[in-house]
């Protein structure tokens, strides 16, 4: 029997959309190349990276969700949505070799009047460039004639608890451009079945360069508040009480907040395919980059001024992942400040609820069990990130030293970023 849909990739992005679609009684079928997720899903176990919960994995399958290993489930589906991976390469331009790989698999198996929708980030023009020649390559068939093809960037927000978190697939308006205004259509009649709001671009290119707009826009932003906070801190200014007025202003201005460094898998990019490059946001990029080893100067000046070394230290670390309450370690600056304290002869220990173990340079860190007790017996604690689990004020009590990179602490009860 065919499939109403197939999402190729089921990480942090494909799974919350298949999640979606089961729940909007589309039949899915999910399709990974890698084997493990595959079993782990099958098994109803939930994804390393805390996405969702492995009641959210159970309920999927009982309401139909196929995980699928075997690229010919690709053959009987009408919509196929991939959402493979594109991670900066080592030039930080993105990687499509998973892309590739998806188009591949699909292309040998696909139908006429199927709707094919990327949703992976990509250099604008991959759509209906390099993607539709490995389509119609492999197919036989013609984009836009005999089968659909668009792109949707991807907007779901990573530990939004899937279907039911403030930025959901379904109150999340979905970006559309398609190759021709049928193609649109088509996916835009999917689409409407998953979200409340469906916007057409003009085409593709317009469509993909949404998702680097939106990305770039987030790392800009971010490097000016990480540059007000390393300003504020030269002034004697409290950064954070400036950005809660700030943010009263009802127009002209968005609160972004500063951090330890900038983690998740939205890839920020300065050059496309050989054009002028954006030098705000290679400036930028070299501004957030440089906030791990900003942090960990801080650290090493507040242990000199309290009459202490970095060197020997006991640093606890409160929260490795890249966002809270969430376990995905994605692109995470704890990894770096890490390296860097370990490299200054501190004996570095950690702490998160969603992280039990945690390995930097392939050795294992101390993961403190009794959470107040290593904060009291530790040199310096350093705040990377704010779960919601964490008693920050009595923390902040039981601290010999604590810096907190996320103005979590109320003013005056720790030394902040």
């Amino acid at each position: 029997m065919p499939a109403d849909l197939a999402v190729i990739g089921l990480g942090h992005h494909g799974l919350p959309l298949a999640q979606a679609a089961t729940a909007a009684g589309i039949s899915t079928i999910g399709y990974d190349t890698d084997p493990r997720p595959l079993t782990e899903l099958a098994a109803g176990r939930p994804p390393v990276d805390g996405s969702l919960t492995a009641a959210e994995i159970r309920r999927m399958l009982a309401s139909g969700f196929s995980p699928a290993g075997n690229p010919t489930e690709l053959g009987r589906v009408r919509t196929a949505v991939i959402c493979a991976p594109t991670p900066s390469g080592p030039d930080g331009a993105l990687d499509l070799t998973a892309v590739t790989d998806a188009a591949r698999a699909l292309a040998a198996r696909l139908r006429p009047h199927t709707t094919v929708v990327l949703e992976s980030p990509v250099p604008p023009g991959t759509t209906e460039g390099p993607l539709r020649e490995l389509l119609e390559t492999g197919s036989g068939l013609r984009a836009g004639r005999d089968f659909h093809l668009a792109y949707s960037p991807g907007r779901l927000d990573p530990g939004g608890r899937g279907a039911h978190g403030p930025h959901a697939l379904a109150g999340t308006p979905k970006v559309i451009g398609g190759l021709t205004p049928a193609c649109t259509e088509s996916a835009a009649a999917f689409y409407a079945r998953l979200t409340d709001k469906v916007v057409r671009a003009r085409g593709p290119r317009e469509a993909e360069t949404v998702k680097l707009l939106e990305t770039n826009f987030r790392h800009v932003n971010i490097a000016l508040v990480n540059e007000m906070a390393v300003l504020c801190h030269e002034l004697g200014v409290d950064l954070w009480d400036v950005i809660r007025c700030a943010e009263t202003k009802p127009f002209g201005f968005q609160a972004f907040r500063p951090g330890p460094g900038v983690g998740g898998h939205g890839v920020p990019v300065d050059t496309v395919g050989g054009h002028r490059p954006l030098r705000l946001v290679e400036l930028a990029g070299q501004v957030n980059e440089r906030m791990p080893q900003y942090v960990v100067q801080r650290c090493a000046t507040l242990l000199n001024e309290h009459g202490k070394s970095a060197r020997g230290a006991r640093i606890l670390l409160l929260g490795v992942t890249y966002k809270p309450d969430l376990a995905d370690r994605q692109g995470s600056p704890a990894d770096e400040i890490a390296r860097r304290l370990m490299d200054l002869g501190a004996a570095v220990s950690y702490h998160d609820p969603y992280v039990p173990d945690w390995r930097v340079r392939d050795l294992p860190v101390p993961r403190a069990d009794s959470l107040y007790e290593a904060t009291a017996h530790a040199d310096l604690t350093l705040l990377l990130q704010h779960h919601r689990t964490y008693d920050l004020q009595g923390l902040a009590v039981k601290a010999q030293l604590l810096l907190d990179t996320r103005g979590a602490t109320p003013a005056g009860a720790a030394h902040r970023l």
